[in-house]
């Protein structure tokens, strides 16, 4: 449906029982789609379509050194991303996936150059929240999840503060509610054998260290 007729792009509520089927194939045709996720909305496109992909980096203003996070339904999509799984992440991940944990690992060379930022590595985690993961599973076992925003600026915590952001920028529109204020996943990478942090957020390093 079109949000009572202000804005040109689909507007659907997570609680309409085919708002996930809508969005994979809105995701799957090279769309955009903005959806809800545990630390705030995100705008999910099909990361290995590189058309979707420019159009992402355009719609956000985002510079193009900067990697895309990826969210997957299920770590047995890994192989299909990634060249290896650092044994310092097998913890982690039985600790921490789904939730807010971004991991970062050695990317396959055959993927989007502008999904990798040319880093050789890619940010990827498993989706705590329902409404990501179902979206992700419909759409194939993974979609891009970079904040809904204009790079450098707040993330969207409600479908107003996509539609105020985008206007018709985007084609769909997921409305999971308002979302509370929560901090971005925290974000690790592994060099030699250590834990290295990325991006402080959700989960304190000294948790992830513990481990």
């Amino acid at each position: 449906m079109t949000r009572r007729g202000t804005i040109p792009c689909k507007y659907i509520s997570t609680e309409d029982a085919y708002y996930s089927g809508e969005a994979a194939v809105v995701i799957g045709a090279g769309g955009v789609v903005a959806i809800p996720t545990e630390t705030s909305y995100g705008l999910a496109v099909d990361p290995f379509n590189e058309e979707a992909l420019k159009r992402l980096f355009d719609i956000k203003l985002r510079s193009l050194t900067n990697p895309v996070l990826v969210l997957i339904d299920n770590i047995d999509f890994l192989p299909r991303l990634v060249t290896d799984i650092p044994a310092p992440y097998q913890s982690l991940i039985k600790h921490y996936w789904p939730g807010p944990l971004t991991l970062i690992f050695p990317a396959l060379p055959s993927l989007p150059g502008l999904l990798t930022a040319a880093t050789d590595t890619i940010g990827i985690r498993l989706s705590s929240n329902a409404n990501a993961a179902e979206i992700c599973r419909r759409s194939g076992g993974a979609i891009t999840a970079t904040s809904a925003n204009i790079s450098g600026q707040r993330p969207a915590r409600s479908a107003d503060d996509i539609i105020e952001i985008f206007k018709d920028a985007i084609d769909m529109v997921i409305d999971g509610g308002v979302l509370k204020d929560a901090p971005p996943s925290t974000v690790v990478r592994q060099t030699d054998g250590r834990l290295i942090l990325v991006r402080e957020g959700a989960i304190p390093f000294s948790k992830i260290q513990r481990l």
